[in-house]
């Protein structure tokens, strides 16, 4: 493992509007050989130890393992359903290609070619409906010389399609109960399986076999996470959402996931990767974060409170230097404190750098709503006071050990020079000898 370096900076907070997508073939090639190596090349400040794909493969120690990335996306980005269906994707596509079974011709390979087909398809149609919708600027001209006059060349009344036939309370009932049931898609299996079918229908797909292997399977994943309404439902644009419905109605080839899982791949590795190392970074919560940062501006303060004092009495030189101990603690505090850095040591390790305060994100709901489970609401009513004395738990990851060994020294350098320069500063000043 390769040493973290003294000049060390967190990787920085990643928004999902930063995040670039690719379209240019050298910048494809260049994602490919980022993938290969294992190693993000956009991310700065991510140690190899720590990088996305070793986490994966279960290469990393506590608390940056494969479960502790599941629990920040669950608890802290509320994003888990990317991890969760990247992983689903992978095994899939372990066990189809392992599967030896003779229904397998008929999931045929969803090709390139195919895709871009159906997407030109799902473009044209996007352009010719807003072609559609440019007529509603007709009313604009209306009654005005520019106005475009219709023939009724059926000679019937424009007023008798006016009225709505008399079935139609019955049918806006109708629309009432089909709108509850899209907004509750999963009570039953038979909504689930009438809401797929809309979806398919929705999107110009035809309903697809059900005798193809794995079919079940991918109909749950379509419930799960790709229609509109799914209780894990995946960011992905109407139109990535439209094409894989075609792709899935045709085959349940994992080929029909190639762009869905391009997309989540480049989220988790892009922005989730790094905003986890970086939330990793911190040694405690907010509270005791807050508390340290208060100590050390007071351990300041006081520092000049004193040097101010002794520097307007006939006190010698001398006894001005002792303000430097709290400029140097209470400067280290500080920066330390703005780095997600407690510098006080705890009763489970040997030095503050090697601890990393628990946080109250351990265990997994059934779903990705945590709001209502109990141990929320209990630590949501904890005192100010056990919230920054909480429990902690040592970190085993030595690449994580070193980040923060590396962010204290750097903070205690911060606290030195600075501390030195303001006891130099005063030790330079003439006596006031008022008192």
């Amino acid at each position: 493992m390769d040493a973290v370096p003294l000049t060390y900076r967190r990787p920085s907070y990643v928004s999902i509007d930063s995040i670039k997508r690719k379209t240019t073939s050298s910048s494809a090639e260049h994602e490919k050989a980022s993938l290969r190596s294992g190693v993000s090349s956009v991310s700065k400040g991510i140690p190899d130890a720590l990088s996305f794909d070793r986490i994966l493969r279960g290469e990393t120690c506590q608390p940056m393992t494969l479960v502790d990335f599941m629990d920040y996306l669950m608890y802290v980005e509320h994003s888990a359903e990317n991890l969760q269906f990247y992983l689903w994707h992978q095994d899939y596509v372990r066990r189809f290609n392992k599967a030896d079974t003779s229904d397998l011709v008929m999931a045929p390979e969803w090709t390139q070619a195919m895709e871009d087909e159906i997407n030109t398809k799902l473009r044209k149609e996007a352009s010719e409906a807003c072609r559609q919708h440019t007529g509603a600027g007709a009313d604009m001209f209306k009654g005005t010389y520019f106005e475009v006059k219709t023939v009724d060349t059926m000679g019937v009344s424009n007023k008798s399609l006016s009225t709505p036939p008399s079935t139609a309370t019955c049918s806006n009932h109708d629309d009432e109960a089909s709108t509850y049931s899209f907004r509750n898609p999963f009570s039953i299996a038979s909504t689930t399986r009438t809401q797929l079918s809309d979806d398919f229908a929705a999107a110009g797909a035809h309903t697809p076999f059900t005798v193809q292997p794995y079919r079940e399977e991918v109909n749950r994943i379509i419930a799960t996470y790709i229609m509109e309404g799914a209780p894990r439902q995946l960011n992905l644009s109407g139109q990535e959402r439209k094409a894989l419905l075609h792709a899935l109605s045709y085959t349940t080839h994992p080929s029909t996931f190639r762009t869905v899982f391009r997309t989540v791949d480049n989220t988790l590795r892009r922005q989730s990767h790094p905003n986890f190392v970086r939330w990793s970074a911190f040694n405690g919560n907010p509270p005791r974060i807050t508390f340290a940062s208060t100590l050390g501006y007071g351990g300041v303060l006081m520092a000049f409170t004193i040097a101010i004092l002794v520097t307007l009495s006939r006190a010698d030189r001398g006894w001005r230097a002792f303000a430097a101990l709290g400029w140097v603690v209470g400067i280290w505090a500080v920066v330390a404190s703005h780095r997600g850095m407690c510098i006080y040591p705890d009763d489970e390790t040997s030095t503050s750098a090697a601890s990393r305060h628990k946080r109250s994100f351990d265990s997994f709901g059934s779903g990705n709503s945590f709001e209502e489970e109990p141990w929320v609401v209990r630590y949501e009513q904890r005192s100010l006071v056990r919230k920054i004395f909480d429990r902690e738990e040592s970190i085993h990851e030595p690449a994580l050990r070193q980040i923060h060994t590396v962010i204290m020294l750097q903070s205690a350098m911060a606290g030195i020079l600075a501390g030195g320069a303001l006891t130099v500063i005063f030790v330079a000043l003439p006596a006031g000898n008022f008192f």
